[in-house]
């Protein structure tokens, strides 16, 4: 699975997270405790937001993160980006998001449009990273702050055991119960593994032009939430 590249990883995705779209939110809540609610307060926190701003959620998933925006902005024009539409149906059952079918390589917004870009759980999924931190760089205008939530690659520790039994046990057995897609689940440990450490993904923005970079890890190390500024 993580061995894909180009097309053919970005299909794979695809119709991985169409599968899954409809236990999408609640198994992001068993994964996490009931966490990844607080991240996304988080993100918001480091956007910069108010409600004259112009934010891009990108691979909004179902929209936890463009709610979490318009709950605390409720006047900011929020755009919930994503290429899965099966995903943005869902959302839509919830929430009126000003939804947009986007692809993260190829944004079909002007240079210099948003005064923030978020995303949640999508960089380790882009096949072509460096491509897609230069496009989110190129739709934010100056000043603009990038915020991005992931998975990271843990440090060894003496929790290490803990860690890999949840990722590649449990959750995966939950997938498979919950929604009958285990296969989406064992992903979800592969494309962890084999991410960027926080670090990596640090000095990546960095080359994509991206200036006071900073980022906090979360949950054991599994978790990191970076930020920075154009």
């Amino acid at each position: 699975m993580t061995q894909l590249t180009g097309s053919e990883r970005s299909a794979y995705v695809q119709k991985m997270f169409t599968r899954i779209a409809q236990h999408y939110d609640l198994m992001n809540r068993l994964m996490t405790g009931g966490q990844d609610i607080r991240w996304r307060k988080e993100v918001i926190r480091h956007a910069g937001m108010d409600n004259a701003s112009a934010l891009l959620d990108l691979g909004t998933g179902t929209g936890d993160l463009a709610r979490e925006a318009l709950s605390e902005f409720p006047e900011a024009k929020v755009i919930a980006a994503d290429f899965t539409l099966e995903m943005m149906r869902v959302g839509k059952q919830t929430s009126p998001l000003n939804f947009s079918a986007a692809d993260a390589l190829h944004l079909p917004f002007d240079d210099s449009s948003f005064d923030a870009v978020v995303s949640g759980f999508l960089m380790r999924n882009v096949s072509d990273l460096p491509h897609a931190l230069k496009e989110q760089h190129r739709v934010l205008k100056d000043g603009g702050r990038i915020v991005i939530l992931d998975t990271t690659r843990p440090k060894v520790n003496i929790l290490s055991p803990l860690i890999w039994l949840h990722m590649h046990w449990i959750i995966p057995a939950l997938g498979s119960l919950l929604s009958g897609a285990g296969e989406a689940y064992r992903y979800l440990p592969d494309s962890t593994e084999s991410f960027l450490t926080a670090e990596d993904l640090a000095a990546r923005l960095a080359e994509a032009g991206f200036k006071e970079i900073s980022y906090r890890r979360l949950m054991f190390g599994t978790i990191a939430i970076h930020w920075g500024t154009k």
